[in-house]
């Protein structure tokens, strides 16, 4: 039986195309947590940037999130895990980026500020993903910081190419433009495993859905893994079940397919 369901939100229960949550997925969300299952949000954004939720978070309908790909996890105002990255490490990526006049997002517990602000910031975060203009920071004044996530603006010649420079980091993708970097080891997995023993909700009772590349550990991890349809092949390969897209009432179709509502 689900007890909880975790999911991304961009391009999962957020449209790309609307900017909203279809009225399917509230209506599925509403009924499966009416009948007890727990709701938990499992995505790459930081808290600060979780600008597109309020559909839901009106209604109280989420019990809890994995953001920053698992390396900030939240319930309420408690903070259930959270897991820095390696000083060394951000000064490296930091350094790359400088190099290459490449913009990077440095993302802290309650701040976020980038270096050097390009058109693909303000295309891809500010007009297609709508978050408020980001502090711009030099980096002498954020490089000693406790940094959880990176979000460097790199291609991924350019990743292959800082990787040996920051082996106890993780990198995943879910949009071509940039990267997500966090401390080696996690990922939304690990967001998962500490959401479901905070709550005492046994593995092979979650069910989890995504679309992107940084989705594939916890849609492999969870008991159920969904992916949309407009999923990556990738990510349609690591899963148990591929629904329609999230503007094709995906969330409600699978749903209704493995009988939660």
């Amino acid at each position: 039986m689900t007890k909880a369901i975790f999911f991304d939100i961009d391009g999962t229960l957020v449209s790309f195309r609307t900017h909203h949550i279809p009225s399917s997925t509230i209506e599925a969300i509403k009924e499966a947590r009416g009948k007890g299952v727990k709701i938990f949000i499992a995505t790459g954004r930081p808290k600060i940037l979780i600008n597109n939720l309020s559909e839901l978070q009106d209604l109280d309908l989420i019990d809890g999130y994995v953001t920053m790909n698992g390396a900030y996890c939240f319930v309420g105002e408690q903070v259930i895990y959270k897991h820095a990255i390696r000083p060394e490490e951000v000064r490296a990526m930091g350094e790359f980026c400088e190099r290459k006049g490449d913009a990077c997002i440095f993302v802290e517990e309650h701040a976020i500020s980038v270096c050097r602000p390009n058109e693909l910031v303000k295309k891809i975060f500010y007009d297609f993903l709508h978050v408020d203009v980001i502090p711009t920071v030099t980096l002498d004044e954020v490089i000693n910081n406790e940094i959880i996530q990176l979000t460097p603006f790199i291609t991924e010649e350019e990743e292959r190419e800082v990787l040996p420079y920051i082996p106890n980091c993780e990198i995943g993708r879910w949009y071509p433009a940039f990267a997500d970097i966090t401390a080696k080891g996690v990922t939304k997995q690990v967001g998962i495993d500490a959401i479901i023993k905070h709550f005492g909700i046994k593995l092979e009772e979650t069910m989890a859905f995504g679309d992107g590349g940084n989705d594939i550990s916890m849609l492999r991890h969870a008991a159920i893994g969904v992916a949309m349809g407009q999923a990556r092949d990738e990510v349609k390969a690591a899963v148990n079940y591929v629904t329609t897209s999230v503007d094709e009432d995906g969330i409600s179709h699978a749903m209704k397919h493995f009988g939660i509502i």
